[in-house]
């Protein structure tokens, strides 16, 4: 196979939906913004991209690649929707990967894009003779059950993980908690500086604003603050998720430009990192949130690595019970992950947070002189998904 490097990754800050800087920014201005600096960073000429893949989560159709990459001039370069969820801009960057592994293509931008502030509801016929009509969140991922509802992920990912490894609420209410202090000292040291493009944008007051910094993370979080939270589900005995020990609803967007080695190298493109291998998983529905546990050890077959052999890990917070119930598979250091924060701090731009990890890991590993990173996140539906670079 011919060799996929990264020669540019970047990203959007990370804004909290409804009420937070990007509320009023539609998601083709976040696309496109985000591929023009892709790739203005990669230093990659325009005639030479292949293509662009671009995750997009709850739209109901349309192509948002395509979109973005017409609205920046781009009027020959293809675009490709995916959607897998959460997982949706790790199977970009790694469809991505696959094509230039082939030696169809030299050079793809792969990423994502969420606006939750800005997606549109869906109605949905209520069957039966009359034409009346129910308002309903996103088209389901599974066959909805009690122990998998269709719509409350609280339950069929972050409960049931729990249940399922017997993680205790005060576990998951630490881990959030260190997940906001890793967050905002990462952001009080720059960390994220490098990886974020700036946006220039109206704010609610109609006034124009920068926004270059995540705005999720909370200083004020305490543990006493996170154990005083109610639980969502009251009802049901021993339930113990909370807004706090979940990931946030956020909007933001993120891209990797892919080129094959040989051809970075012949136009002297800057090689930030390689893809080494990339995987998928499954399993039942009402395990989604073990989707990221399989597909981790699949992931790591892959490659031919062992869990020790990784340098650093972002295994995604959509609850904290997720990353708990990998550490505790496979035995990984928990200072090795999420170590600027994720979900719970960061939040969880959905169609954007894959391709959000992997830069992350681009710049911090790129920092500490080069290894090997994996982000991993399970996804809508009883699925995973992982990516496997190399610094």
């Amino acid at each position: 196979m011919s060799q996929p490097v990264i020669v540019s990754a970047v990203r959007t800050a990370i804004a909290t939906s409804f009420k937070g800087s990007l509320v009023n920014t539609p998601p083709e201005v976040l696309a496109t913004t985000i591929l023009q600096e892709a790739v203005r960073r990669s230093g990659v000429e325009v005639a030479d991209i292949d293509d662009v893949i671009f995750a997009e989560s709850h739209y109901g159709g349309g192509d948002m690649a395509r979109y973005a990459a017409s609205a920046s001039g781009m009027s020959t370069v293809p675009g490709q929707a995916v959607n897998r969820h959460c997982a949706g801009s790790l199977t970009a960057v790694a469809n991505a990967a696959a094509q230039i592994g082939s030696g169809a293509e030299k050079v793809v931008v792969g990423g994502g894009v969420q606006s939750l502030s800005m997606t549109p509801l869906m109605n949905w016929r209520i069957p039966g003779p009359t034409l009346e009509f129910e308002e309903k969140w996103i088209p389901p991922t599974h066959v909805e059950t009690p122990e998998a509802p269709g719509r409350d992920m609280s339950i069929t990912v972050g409960w049931n993980t729990a249940q399922s490894v017997g993680i205790s609420r005060e576990e998951m209410d630490a881990w959030a908690f260190r997940s906001h202090q890793r967050a905002i000292g990462a952001i009080d040291r720059g960390a994220f500086v490098e990886e974020i493009v700036p946006l220039k944008i109206k704010g609610l007051d109609d006034a124009l604003i920068e926004f270059s910094v995540d705005e999720h993370p909370r200083r004020d979080s305490t543990l006493e603050k996170l154990a005083s939270l109610k639980v969502l589900h009251p009802e049901i005995e021993g339930f113990s998720i909370t807004a706090g020990n979940s990931s946030g609803t956020n909007d933001a967007a993120a891209a990797l430009t892919l080129a094959d080695a040989d051809f970075a190298r012949a136009g002297g493109l800057k090689v930030l990192g390689s893809v080494k291998a990339w995987a998928t998983a499954a399993v039942e529905p009402k395990d989604t949130g073990l989707g990221a546990v399989k597909v981790i050890g699949k992931v790591l077959d892959r490659a031919g690595l062992a869990p020790g052999d990784v340098t650093l890990w972002e295994i995604n917070e959509a609850f904290a019970s997720v990353p708990i119930a990998a550490c505790r598979e496979y035995g990984l250091d928990e200072d090795l992950v999420n170590i600027y924060g994720s979900g719970c701090s960061l939040g969880h731009p959905i169609a954007a947070s894959g391709a959000r990890m992997l830069t992350t890991l681009v710049y911090e590993l790129g920092r500490r002189g080069g290894g090997i990173g994996v982000a991993a996140m399970c996804a809508g539906g009883g699925q995973g998904g992982a990516v496997v670079i190399e610094v």
